[in-house]
């Protein structure tokens, strides 16, 4: 059976109408010990909570304790709902039906990175429906938001299952054509939200993708792909992250590139898998989307210089949940979404939205253990 409940997450300002709002936060949980914790702010993921191998459950995606930490300049995207289109538009500019749109440039000053400044993940979505198995979240945005045309109305909608699924549903519908590309932002770590670069380097982690996008010095795509027949980024063979980590680091800060998935258009598909063997727990992503990308958080704090191993770092911490310390390669994203930068790449396939239309994203997270020595689960290594 599962169940949700409500309380609160704080106060803040909305960056739209400068009101003060009340967040609310949601949590739904079922009778395998799974459970999650969503708020309206972002409609964020704060907590996501599995049993291991031996029965422990741990909170397996980093967050915050309360609002203030989502508000901090260096939150990197922890949790939320990105649009109205992830990853980057290069140039802060696009072309639309002969028209040309200027959008926020909010990354190195001259690209949009996850849709602007006061993007989907910046903002307070209004509580849509509260469901048996979790509640959906529902955000207007206004036409010229960012400086994109129409008024889009998109659904967040978050659940998890009896059998330890959890899933997500985003949706939306314009008044006029749109690019629309939106993901969800939760960084894992299946040892444990704090568990840092040991936990995450213990890792193995598969994706069906035969190639990636090629990207620029500014990681925008141009258009290119990359074929991964005997390259160091492929993941078609289950792979330890340090290792894998150790094999790209001269071309490489991090895992930080977007993975062409084998996709039939309209099926829900299995499409990547991870699990950490100490403890057991392994996730297996299926969505509809033909994209996903892996990043293993290169851009966080690295912790060895701050504790002056190295050249020391400028670079604030990240203080997560319980006072822990978020660090660089200590957690990893596996974001499904459709190809990035498409409004500039007319190779890509269209991102674009017209009246009349919805967009589905559909994303499924299902989560197990695995047991070596047992037959059961001999499918989490397997293809």
């Amino acid at each position: 059976m599962v169940t949700v409940t409500e309380d609160t997450f704080g106060t803040t300002i909305n960056p739209l109408t400068k009101k003060e709002v009340t967040i609310r936060r949601f949590t739904i949980s079922n009778d395998r010990r799974m459970s999650m914790q969503v708020i309206n702010f972002g409609a964020t993921i704060t907590s996501l909570k599995v049993p291991d191998s031996h029965g422990v459950v741990d909170d397996i995606t980093l967050g915050f304790d309360n609002i203030e930490g989502y508000l901090t300049e260096n939150n990197p995207y922890i949790g939320c709902t990105v649009g109205r289109v992830c990853s980057r538009v290069g140039n802060g500019n696009f072309t639309l039906d002969g028209k040309k749109y200027e959008v926020t440039k909010n990354f190195l000053g001259k690209h949009m990175l996850h849709g602007g400044t006061h993007g989907f993940s910046k903002v307070i979505w209004e509580v849509d429906q509260i469901r048996p198995d979790g509640v959906s979240f529902k955000f207007i945005s206004p036409d010229g938001h960012e400086g994109f045309p129409g008024e889009v109305v998109a659904i967040a909608t978050y659940t998890i299952t009896e059998d330890n699924c959890m899933r997500f549903c985003l949706e939306a519908n314009t008044t006029k054509p749109t690019p629309v590309n939106m993901t969800n932002h939760a960084y894992f770590n299946l040892a444990g939200h704090n568990a840092g670069k040991q936990g995450m380097t213990e890792h193995i982690v598969k994706i069906k993708a035969d190639c990636i996008t090629d990207m620029d010095e500014d990681t925008v795509p141009n258009g290119e792909f990359i074929k991964l027949d005997n390259h160091p980024l492929d993941l078609r063979k289950l792979t330890n992250v340090g290792t894998g980590l150790r094999n790209i680091s001269k071309i490489a800060k991090g895992y930080d590139h977007n993975y062409v998935l084998k996709y039939t258009p309209g099926c829900i598909e299995k499409q990547a898998k991870a699990f950490h063997p100490p403890s057991g727990r392994c996730m297996e992503i299926s969505s509809n989307q033909p994209c996903m990308h892996f990043y293993t958080a290169h851009n966080m704090p690295d912790l060895e210089k701050k504790k002056g191993k190295k050249k020391k770092s400028n670079q604030p911490m990240i203080i997560g949940k319980g006072h822990s310390l978020y660090e660089k390669h200590g957690s990893f994203c596996m974001e499904t979404h459709w190809y990035p930068d498409a409004v500039n790449h007319e190779n890509f396939p269209s991102v674009i939205l017209t009246p009349g239309e919805t967009y589905q994203h559909v994303c499924i997270f299902r989560f197990g253990v695995y047991d070596p020595n047992c037959e059961k689960h001999r499918d989490v290594v397997c293809d």
